[in-house]
């Protein structure tokens, strides 16, 4: 004879943690300007994080550069 077990977490915050996660998959997502994957949509440049890296390294590129022009 199998025995019901209660549930450990009471079904009030079950339910609150349901409805959190639903509102977070409804937030809209953005794409990279530059190839067109998924980007942060709180970021302001709208970059993937691989654009962005490549945005980074270039600017270090650059900067690396500029004093060997000089």
């Amino acid at each position: 004879m199998k025995r019901k077990t209660q549930p450990v977490v009471p079904p009030e915050i079950l339910e609150k943690a349901k409805e959190a996660i639903s509102s977070d998959r409804l937030t809209k997502v953005r794409k990279c300007t530059v190839c067109g994957s998924d980007s942060e949509p709180a970021g302001p440049e709208g970059l993937c994080w691989v654009c962005r890296r490549l945005k980074i390294s270039a600017w270090r590129d650059i900067e690396q550069q500029m004093p060997a022009q000089e």
